[in-house]
């Protein structure tokens, strides 16, 4: 049986080693992915178009647009002279916030009152929206505060009590630096593995079928389930190359630290790997032709994609959503990978992921073999 196996291993590397934009495919695609994924997927929202109407021309109101733009998360693209400025430039989407300034904000706040400042947003992206109008809360606050021990000062000179404030003292961990790609990278590691080997699998066994390589083999000695595992062994491997210099390209380009174990890693990517290369299988016993694995991929990856936590946390999902993610191997993998890159937890800690990874890869691959065999019938 393992002379057999590893016959049909050494056939899939001999045809991998014939095919050049293959062995192209295996390695330039991805590492583009993760660097267009680094940069491109963050929470973070920076040089928001502002667009500013200041009706009160003080002093006041130019140190809090000066607050604005030296925060470095606004930038200033249009001075209205009126509201009908500021409604064109948010209408035509070149401005995602207007400050509006308001006559007496000076005079307000050198009488110790409340002065408001109208702030308009763009609510056509409400993520964009809701993270610009934190900032605009931080700024403001942190504005407020400085004139306020400005007026007191003034107004209070020498000796006194000093103001009342609770001071918010932040400790994060395993991510001090709250840096958003130190989330998604190693998201992007399981998502583009995923992609790749389960494509790969699944045009593994209609290709031999349209070719008609397949009846050839099959009416040798081999086995169907040896004809599996001797296709599934070189992607096995693949995928293993795949995610080592993915890692590596995501530590050393994008500076994501790595505090776990390795051997824990290794571990929960081999079942991840089992599991994607166990669904590329059963993709390939469907389908007869290479277009149809290719549609079938379409349909199954995105909503693995979408139900894995990459971007959404699970936990704000519907619960009828929520139910479908227990048999979504993505979703395990993310807390695997996330777990060993920031956290550096142990098999105490990811053996119940583990555990799912390895039932939903033997279920897939007995469902595999069943359905294979069904279908050379």
């Amino acid at each position: 049986m393992l002379g057999r196996i590893l016959q049909i291993l050494i056939k899939e590397l001999l045809e991998l080693s014939r095919d050049r934009w293959g062995r192209f495919s295996l390695l330039a695609p991805p590492i583009i992915q993760l660097l267009l994924f680094g940069y491109a997927a963050t929470f973070e929202v920076n040089a928001v178009t502002t667009a500013v109407l200041d009706l009160d021309h003080s002093q006041e109101s130019r140190e809090l647009v000066s607050a604005f733009t030296g925060s470095g998360r606004f930038r200033i693209i249009r001075v209205a002279a009126d509201e009908a400025g500021i409604t064109d430039a948010i209408e035509r989407g070149d401005a995602a916030v207007a400050l509006v300034i308001h006559p007496g904000f000076a005079q307000r706040l050198r009488k110790g009152q409340k002065a408001p400042l109208q702030v308009l947003v763009d609510g056509t992206n409400s993520n964009t929206a809701l993270l610009a109008l934190g900032y605009v809360g931080q700024i403001v606050g942190t504005y407020s505060t400085a004139h306020m021990i400005d007026l007191a000062n003034r107004v209070l000179p020498g000796p006194r009590t000093q103001l009342v404030e609770v001071r918010l003292e932040e400790r994060p961990w395993f991510n001090p630096g709250l840096d958003s790609r130190w989330f998604f990278v190693p998201g992007i590691v399981g998502t583009v593995t995923l992609v790749s080997v389960v494509n790969l699998t699944a045009f593994a066994i209609v290709r031999e079928r349209e070719v008609g390589t397949l009846e050839q083999i099959m009416v040798t000695p081999i086995r169907p389930f040896e004809l599996l595992i001797g296709k599934t062994l070189p992607l096995y491997l693949i995928g293993i190359g795949q995610v080592f210099m993915l890692l590596v390209t995501g530590m050393i380009w994008f500076g994501v630290p790595f505090v776990g174990d390795p051997f824990v890693l290794f571990v929960g990517t081999s079942l991840f790997l089992l599991t994607s290369i166990s669904l590329g299988l059963l993709i390939s016993t469907v389908c007869t032709t290479q277009q149809q694995a290719f549609a079938s991929n379409f349909f199954v990856i995105n909503p693995i994609f979408m139900l894995s936590g990459f971007t959404t946390p699970i936990t704000t999902m519907p619960a009828a959503m929520q139910a479908l993610t227990y048999v979504n191997p993505l979703s395990y993998y993310l807390v695997i990978t996330r777990g060993t890159f920031l956290k550096g937890v142990g098999f105490g800690v990811l053996w119940p992921d583990m555990l799912a990874l390895a039932a939903l890869g033997l279920g897939l691959l007995g469902l595999t073999i069943l359905r294979f065999r069904k279908s050379l019938d």
